[in-house]
């Protein structure tokens, strides 16, 4: 009697725990949580996303017994590559072989994982505990990551201020990648802003309670700089990819509140139900027609000084080879200002030639293709006139005579081929064997 009069009181005394009542995960939840826990989990364990926050000189898995002999096998039977001698230094890190090789045997073990654990785990209502922890290592893994390059934008080491050397070269000796690197570093002020914003999204990941906040922060964040990598053919698209596939399996479970918050009723403008439908409908209106006139500027903008415009006839850069002037062969010295150096033709109604000191002197331009003649204006001179005619012993050769300045001259060109400058030429490579290369 006296135990069971014990036991009332300890029940009545200790605290009711709730009980969550945690719904049953539907087949294809529960299949895309065991898919992205192995192969996310696989990726950062595998790659510097875990080994680079440490800032100890610890190896990526990937690296090492076991993985590497699987990666260096797969490629050599599968991709016919040799990716174990291709590493270039951090897998995941760059788009060589050895990372392209990584990923896709991460994927494949994953996908078995996910199989063998779906057929071994199959009456599993969910996962809420286990996504739980690996949340906070997803939280932790990007907040790392995204600090880590926020600093070395926020004191602006990433992209440095272009050096010397690089203020003297000419833009199109760069790459995409390095001219995006000299724009970004030539801007600390923007450089520093993007980096702060990194800092943010990682700092706010850490807190639980503001974890969502950095992951749309970091999410935003990375798109702008895989879509720079992207288009600038930088080599760490894959890496910051991956950056992406983590912000969004952190913010997948908040997506429904996020799109309810999104499209969340608005006060409406009138008490009449016809009236609001009018004025949406106005608004509505009002939207394509500044789609339809943005879009018609633009397209004219194109079509007469952009991508699309006419090439004139002697479209190209032409190095002059040879010039004299009142029949006075003309050396090419840097104290001659009279001497061009090169003749620009980009546009149907001017030119420029570049003196021998890379200064420009530019000129209304109007070329008659039947008569093969060349004159040129001066917009602050309406009186000056010069003419050339012009003969084109080959695709690549020009001749020039004609009078200029009351002078005499006759020039001899050889066109440039335009894809010679690495900033055209250099286009876009999923694959990168050396990171930093030329650029």
């Amino acid at each position: 009697m006296n135990a069971q009069l014990q036991t009332i009181t300890q029940l009545q005394t200790e605290p009711i725990q709730p009980q969550l009542n945690i719904p049953r995960w539907n087949l294809a939840l529960r299949i895309a949580f065991r898919f992205s826990m192995v192969y996310l989990g696989l990726y950062c364990l595998a790659t510097q996303l875990i080994t680079a926050p440490t800032g100890a000189d610890i190896p990526d898995l990937a690296t090492v017994w076991p993985l590497r002999p699987i990666i260096s096998w797969i490629g050599a039977h599968i991709f016919h590559v040799n990716a174990s001698l291709s590493f270039g230094g951090g897998s995941g890190s760059y788009d060589d072989t050895f990372g392209w090789v990584t990923a896709f045997c991460l994927l494949m073990i994953a996908t078995v994982a996910t199989v063998v654990w779906s057929r071994l785990d199959r009456h599993r209502e969910n996962y809420a505990g286990l996504h739980k922890w690996f949340r906070l290592f997803v939280r932790f893994v990007l907040a790392g990551q995204m600090i880590i390059y926020g600093i070395s934008k926020v004191i602006p080491v990433q992209m440095p201020y272009p050096s010397l050397t690089r203020l003297l070269q000419p833009l199109g000796t760069l790459s995409p990648m390095g001219v995006l690197w000299a724009s970004m570093g030539s801007a600390p002020a923007y450089e520093i802003f993007t980096g702060f914003a990194e800092v943010a999204g990682g700092l706010l990941l850490i807190v639980p309670r503001t974890a969502t906040l950095g992951a749309l922060i970091s999410l935003a964040a990375m798109v702008q700089v895989d879509t720079l990598n992207m288009t600038y053919d930088v080599p760490v698209k894959l890496f910051a990819f991956h950056l992406i596939l983590l912000s969004c399996f952190l913010l997948a479970p908040d997506v429904p509140r996020l799109v309810r918050v999104a499209l969340s009723t608005q006060a409406q403008l009138f008490r009449s139900v016809r009236a609001n439908r009018i004025a949406f409908a106005a608004q509505m209106i009002f939207g394509l027609w500044l789609v339809g006139v943005s879009c018609h500027y633009s397209l004219g903008v194109w079509n007469t000084r952009g991508g699309g415009r006419p090439l004139p006839p002697l479209y190209g850069i032409w190095e002059v080879k040879q010039m004299s002037i009142d029949e006075q062969l003309r050396l090419p010295l840097l104290t001659d200002s009279t001497r061009w150096r090169r003749a620009i033709f980009d546009y149907p109604d001017r030119m420029a030639f570049q003196r021998l000191d890379d200064t420009f002197a530019a000129y209304g331009a109007s070329v008659n293709l039947p008569e093969r003649t060349l004159a040129l204006t001066k917009s602050d001179d309406k009186n000056w006139r010069a003419s050339f005619t012009f003969q084109r012993p080959a695709g690549d050769q020009l001749i020039l005579d004609g009078r200029m300045d009351n002078h005499q001259v006759h020039m001899e060109l050889q066109l440039t081929d335009r894809n010679s400058f690495l900033l055209v030429s250099r286009g876009f490579h999923w694959i990168q064997e050396a990171p930093l290369g030329r650029w």
